[in-house]
């Protein structure tokens, strides 16, 4: 059988020139058909700044394609692949900037916290559609209009203008951060009553229904919601519910295994079993003899700690 041939990536260095703090890509030298017989993706060695002056097209980026058009910029740290295609002209302008040696010069004597900062400037690229974070875009157009005109003091007004930049973007990236964090909170916060839910009524037939009702959303957005938050499907959390306070049973009883299951709610014991197996990787009978037969070892399965409220 032969072997998957694996994609080209293509390398492309660029060189900022000496006494710059960057490396400025500008005019209509760039007013091109972009893509044009480039069937590979590609990364640079310096991050980039670009801005789309007119045209549109899609853009590959972090494994997602994207429309874009005038006015949209992109930010695409080192060593991430990404292309850009149009049907037509388009005119793009770039700046490529080493942002490791701009944040080690910000903070020479305390060269940890520029290593830090350099990481979560390189950890994801950035794509803003046109009026989005208008300060951002702002501190992007003004340094390359600096590089244009090249008037008296250019570069010191440059390197300032990129390290003001440079914190930008770590900021957007915080802000986002933030955002995801809260949104994570209040989606929980939706789906809590379901979570009591299931603790309260595992020993009924409980249906997915049952859960999405008592949070008042539709069936189908619970189902959703509490797979982005949970990690898993509904009923796979009923029944580690269901699971867990069987373990509770078992250790606590000698009832038998018919007795168990209908106790935590399962309908037959193949399911139970089948269940208990899943979630535990042993039998309910390997388990109840096992020395080693945790509660908490059901949260090794396929399932992320859930926060607290």
């Amino acid at each position: 059988m032969s072997r998957k041939k694996k994609e080209t990536i293509e390398f492309r260095f660029y060189e900022i020139p000496q006494k710059e703090s960057a490396l400025a890509l500008l005019g209509d030298k760039w007013i091109r058909k972009y893509g044009d017989g480039i069937k590979n993706q590609h990364f640079h060695n310096l991050y980039e700044i670009g801005r789309c002056r007119g045209g549109k097209g899609i853009l590959i980026l972090d494994g997602k394609t994207r429309e874009y058009k005038s006015g949209d910029m992109t930010f695409i740290p080192a060593n991430f692949p990404h292309t850009t295609y149009s049907e037509k002209v388009c005119f793009w302008e770039y700046l490529y900037i080493d942002a490791q040696a701009l944040l080690q010069a910000m903070y020479p004597d305390n060269q940890p916290l520029a290593r830090e900062m350099t990481l979560e400037v390189k950890r994801q690229a950035i794509f803003l559609p046109a009026g989005v974070m208008p300060g951002l875009v702002e501190a992007a157009n003004r340094i390359m209009e600096e590089y244009r005109n090249k008037k008296p003091y250019y570069r010191e007004i440059t390197r300032n203008l990129l390290k003001a930049f440079l914190m930008g973007v770590l900021r957007h990236l915080r802000d986002q951060d933030a955002e995801q964090e809260e949104r994570s909170d209040s989606f929980m916060t939706q789906i809590k009553p379901a979570l009591e839910f299931a603790e309260a009524n595992y020993q009924d037939a409980v249906k997915v229904a049952d859960m999405a009702a008592v949070c008042s959303l539709s069936e189908t957005h619970f189902r959703r919601l509490f797979e982005d938050c949970i990690n898993m499907h509904p009923m796979d959390y009923l029944n580690m519910v269901r699971i867990q306070k069987a373990c509770e049973i078992m250790r606590r009883t000698d009832h038998s295994m018919d007795q168990v299951a209908a106790e935590c709610g399962f309908l037959t014991t193949s399911t139970f079993n089948r269940n208990f197996k899943k979630f535990l990787n042993s039998s309910p009978y390997q388990w109840k003899k096992s020395k080693d037969n945790f509660e908490a070892k059901i949260f090794d399965s396929r399932v992320m700690p859930l926060p607290g409220w």
